[in-house]
């Protein structure tokens, strides 16, 4: 973090964890609930691909159940995303336009005070 305030540093790595905390939750939703579904979906070629496993069995199994195919498939994507996002920030750092994001929305929510649904939890647990 570029300011020498700390307790804006602060409050921009507890609003940094909330977004991480967010990401992993919306995964867990995902895989709950589409995930869940596609699985349900795929039980049937499930059952044929753990007799034989092949490339055509998994090829044919998702072609022709395209619903629970992209759901699972979103989930993937979504799990993928949040992954190298925070493998990023965690090997480079946060970018500085994020950073700076963040910033302004720790000013936004201090602007709006104790209203604000995050103030709880960025801001209002050193007072």
């Amino acid at each position: 973090m570029t300011n020498h305030d700390p307790n804006l540093n602060l409050e921009i790595k507890r609003l940094y964890q909330l977004t991480v905390y967010g990401r992993w939750g919306f995964v867990i939703v995902c895989w709950l609930s589409l995930g869940s579904f596609g699985l349900w979906g795929l039980r049937e070629e499930i059952k044929l691909w753990q007799q034989h496993l092949t490339w055509t069995a998994v090829r044919y199994g998702l072609a022709y159940n395209i619903i629970p195919s992209i759901c699972l498939l979103f989930c993937i994507a979504v799990t993928s995303a949040v992954l190298v996002w925070q493998s990023r920030n965690i090997l480079y750092g946060i970018p500085t336009s994020q950073q700076r994001r963040l910033e302004k929305q720790v000013q936004r929510i201090k602007s709006i005070g104790s209203r604000h649904p995050l103030w709880k939890w960025v801001i209002g647990s050193r007072e």
